[in-house]
């Protein structure tokens, strides 16, 4: 069975006519139609759709950026798609991955994205090295000063004040004195 999904984001301009003529022209037996931004994942009527497929369906969209504006959700519907043995058709730039040659222009687009994905990898952590050496620390701040600190781990050790009273003591979540007295614990 060939699915169909048309996608218009929420612009009240916008409408799916001329994507509904080319799915119907191209054979889509059943079209889901959406009403939302294709860099959303929690789209409805995709979700119904890709539930439905089952081995050997056809997905058609009129063009790439209908099902997805993000490189690596387009990769993530691609692999559900061949997970349930359902193939994939995008009528404007002509890729069918029922055919030989469409599923070689799929993995060259995922080795775009690999490509892209490591090289993003690598500026992160080149900035992060950069910020390490300017003496900037990532993370959240830290919530107790390390005088508090050895308050709380001074009145807890010598029984004067719970764990739980120094939490509200200092206005903290009791977790954050359970972890320091477990980091004092291990150290």
């Amino acid at each position: 069975m060939q699915f169909g999904y048309a996608r218009v984001s929420k612009h009240h301009d916008q409408d799916t006519t001329l994507q509904l003529k080319a799915l119907q022209d191209a054979g889509a037996e059943r079209v889901f139609t959406e009403h939302a931004s294709g860099g959303r994942w929690d789209r409805p009527e995709l979700q119904k759709m890709l539930d439905q497929l089952r081995e050997g369906d056809v997905v058609v969209v009129w063009k790439l950026d209908r099902l997805s504006r993000s490189l690596k959700d387009l990769l993530h519907i691609m692999e559900h798609l061949s997970a349930r043995g359902a193939g994939f058709r995008s009528l404007t730039e002509n890729i069918d991955t029922t055919t030989p040659a469409g599923r070689m222009m799929m993995q060259m687009v995922g080795a775009f994205a690999e490509f892209e994905r490591a090289m993003i990898r690598e500026r992160t952590q080149a900035g992060l090295e950069q910020a390490r050496l300017e003496g900037r620390v990532g993370g959240r701040k830290r919530k107790l000063q390390p005088q508090q600190e050895r308050e709380i781990l001074e009145m807890v050790q010598s029984g004067r004040r719970t764990a739980a009273q120094c939490a509200r003591l200092f206005g903290v979540h009791p977790s954050t004195v359970t972890r320091l007295l477990q980091r004092q614990e291990t150290a």
